[in-house]
């Protein structure tokens, strides 16, 4: 299947998913919900992963849009750290930490995969 937009992208439609369960999980929880700076942390991160992999497609260029899934790759695991904060604060349980760890995870493996096929040298 040819990339036609952004929302074709795999890996943007999980990040998608990523950005409704971290606004749903710092919604659900009071004290997540008083933690401005964690709770807009968290929010931010998700949020760039999701955007830097639509800017990445807008510049109409492979090694552009590599250096993008990269930047939002590192936003991927900026969340993965800032929800261990989140169970260490007791803001989450378990179930929803293994949740968002699992999908941010999923979200980079796609990434990397995208990045190593824009990364091939033409033939």
């Amino acid at each position: 299947m040819k990339i036609q937009r952004f929302e074709d992208i795999i890996a943007w439609q999980k990040a998608r998913e990523l950005v409704a369960e971290i606004y749903r999980l710092t919604n659900a929880s009071e004290n997540f919900k008083k933690d401005f700076g964690l709770r807009e942390q968290v929010r931010r991160a998700a949020v760039s992963a999701m955007s830097n992999i639509a800017e990445g497609f807008g510049r109409n260029s492979d090694k552009e849009m590599a250096n993008f899934l990269n930047i939002a790759s590192g936003s991927l695991s900026e969340v993965q750290s800032q929800i261990y904060v989140a169970l260490d604060l007791q803001y989450i349980g378990t179930d929803s930490f293994d949740t968002v760890y699992s999908l941010a995870g999923e979200t980079s493996r796609l990434l990397t995969a995208f990045m190593k096929y824009l990364r091939k040298p033409t033939k």
